[in-house]
């Protein structure tokens, strides 16, 4: 009897660590991003997406997930999907400069309504085909946008553009650079998560950020004055795969990386952000902060002209590279319509 035990006790551990080995992860992706491990867009976004892909593919692939830009700095994560140092990125398009001119038409005042509408129109130029030449060198998963972009000050209220003459303000990418530049203000380019000391250490005077940035990156702690110019701007994102990670795959894995692609998970990450805008918006006022909502958005008149040359100045210098930027602006108005549906 005793021997009979030990004999099924060994068969058992056998079967157990056959058991384990069949379902250890035979593929591990390095997932690389600049938001906080404590944020909703790294919990609700990256984490979710990288918790459904390891439950589809029964374990055989693991996701590690390196927020806080700790494998690659915000203007080096795509190089780093490129290059292979990190086999996933969620990174702005705009902190690579002159890379994505296409993609950035999104970001231009008037284009999209929300983050929800503007991740619908930015993925639906790549599925169709007029922005993907733009990725040739990764595999892009899903394009997202936050919300639309407004002006946070830390003690000078903003109210018309002359309001902002000198002042430094932070801009994600060069089209809101170009923005704040022809509404008089100094912008100063740096990625969302150096805002806070830079503002902290009065390098810069304010922030361009949607309300989720200023919930995120804890702007509303020290800018005190909110300026909403309804439309002012967007910003794209990309999630995309190095090429090569992606094809060492085995079929029935790619596939799992294929189904977790696309319009549904653009669409959830712009429900998220449009979500955090709401509670960013909400804190402001909690804490008894200024918001002062410019009358018409980017049709008020002290506001139209700037905007209106920005943006055609915007697709005329990409025009004159021989790039279809008419052509992509006009799709994007039309599908700023039919994604508001």
């Amino acid at each position: 009897m005793k021997k009979s035990l030990v004999k099924s006790g060994i068969t058992l551990l056998a079967a157990s660590t056959l058991c384990m080995a069949a379902n250890a992860a035979e593929y591990t992706l390095r997932f690389a991003h600049h938001f906080p491990a404590v944020s909703s867009p790294h919990k609700q976004v990256f984490e979710a997406w990288a918790k459904e892909v390891e439950a589809a593919s029964n374990g055989e692939i693991k996701v590690e997930l390196y927020p806080s830009s700790t494998l690659a700095k915000p203007p080096a994560q795509y190089d780093a999907v490129v290059n292979g140092i990190a086999d996933i990125t969620a990174t702005i398009q705009g902190y690579t400069a002159n890379r994505f001119p296409l993609t950035q038409v999104v970001e231009l005042p008037g284009v999209a309504k929300n983050a929800t509408n503007g991740s619908c129109i930015v993925e639906h130029l790549y599925d169709e085909g007029l922005i993907a030449s733009e990725y040739k060198d990764t595999r892009p998963l899903f394009l997202f946008t936050h919300g639309l972009g407004h002006i946070h000050t830390t003690d000078k209220e903003i109210h018309k553009p002359e309001d902002l003459a000198g002042l430094r303000i932070r801009r994600p990418s060069a089209v809101v650079a170009s923005l704040l530049e022809g509404l008089g203000a100094q912008p100063v380019g740096m990625p969302a998560p150096e805002s806070y000391q830079a503002v902290q250490s009065g390098v810069i005077d304010g922030v361009s950020l949607p309300w989720e940035g200023a919930l995120v990156f804890r702007l509303n702690e020290l800018t005190q004055k909110h300026t909403e110019v309804g439309g002012l701007y967007t910003l794209s994102f990309v999630v995309t795969m190095n090429k090569r990670s992606y094809n060492k795959l085995p079929d029935h894995l790619k596939k799992v990386i294929d189904e977790h692609s696309g319009l549904a998970w653009s669409e959830k990450s712009g429900a998220v952000f449009d979500e955090l805008d709401k509670k960013g918006r909400a804190q402001a006022v909690e804490k008894g902060q200024s918001i002062y909502v410019v009358d018409g958005g980017i049709n008020n008149p002290d506001w139209k002209p700037v905007l209106d040359k920005v943006t055609e100045d915007y697709l005329a210098a990409l025009e004159a590279k021989k790039l279809p930027a008419r052509k992509v602006y006009a799709r994007a108005k039309e599908l700023a319509e039919s994604c508001a549906q």
